[in-house]
């Protein structure tokens, strides 16, 4: 039975990813690196958590293996299976594991969306252990020091049901995001949209709107990774009105008097 393992140079991130620090976080981080602690962040939808990791990754020179977590993510599918090829089973290593051999960072982005049993895998390896039981194979992984481990997750958007339990959450570092303040934020909307200031501007009040609606029915208000969108859209000589309508309004609701709400926002403002 041989193994299976993954070219990691697809994960390297070779040129700087555009990140504006709105904190000490970048020290933080790196801190907890070197230090062999694994990082949590907490945050809303679309407010540069994976933008962050990115930027980490490329300044400490390691490739990023990243898992979007969802609720049928089950322990194998982070470690690791055997799959039948040519007639014989070949031990294929997950991203986790493939991330933990080759001193990868491995970013598992909404954790609290993946079956219960995948924290439990994650616990040795994010203590002092820095270990990853492959039980199927009966190999017990020690991570070398190049190797972290970061999850996050969403605190306003999880159920009672869906919490990090105690036990996990005080193995990690925690840094908590949230949308920019206003200045920051249209710095970079204006960089990633590729947007006049006022145009920006425009629309980080527009999301700064948005996410006074949470009373209204709206689960979460208009991201940074939204506006960007719209930015976009504008850049492209979609008319801006439109643009928010399709990039903004739309992804954030189905309901029609919700949307009616967005767009006399949008009136106002443009």
């Amino acid at each position: 039975m041989s193994t299976h393992h993954m070219n990691l140079e697809a994960y390297r991130i070779d040129t700087e990813p555009f990140y504006l620090p709105v904190g000490q976080e970048i020290s933080i981080a790196e801190a907890a690196y070197h230090d062999g602690t694994p990082l949590l962040l907490k945050g809303p939808t679309g407010c540069g958590k994976t933008r962050f990791m990115q930027y980490l990754a490329w300044r400490l020179q390691r490739p990023l293996v990243t898992v979007s977590c969802h609720d049928d993510l089950s322990t194998s599918d982070l470690v690791g299976r055997y799959l039948i090829r040519s007639g014989e089973a070949v031990w294929t290593d997950g991203p986790l594991t493939m991330a933990v051999r080759a001193g990868a960072i491995c970013y598992l982005d909404e954790i609290v969306e993946a079956r219960k049993d995948t924290t439990v895998v994650i616990h040795p390896l994010a203590d002092d252990r820095r270990q990853l039981p492959i039980e199927k194979r009966g190999e017990l992984l020690t991570a070398p020091p190049e190797f972290m481990l970061a999850i996050s997750y969403n605190p306003g958007y999880q159920s009672v049901l869906k919490d990090l339990k105690a036990s996990t959450r005080q193995r990690f570092i925690a840094l908590s995001f949230d949308y920019p303040e206003p200045d920051k934020e249209v710095e970079i909307v204006c960089k990633e949209g590729g947007l006049s200031p006022e145009i920006a501007k425009s629309l980080v009040k527009l999301a700064v709107m948005t996410r006074g609606l949470k009373d209204s029915g709206l689960v979460e208000g208009a991201s940074t990774r939204l506006l960007i969108l719209a930015g976009q859209l504008i850049g492209r000589g979609i008319e801006i009105k439109t643009a928010c309508r399709a990039a903004i309004s739309e992804a954030l609701t189905d309901d029609r008097e919700l949307l009616a709400a967005l767009d006399e926002m949008v009136s106002s403002l443009f």
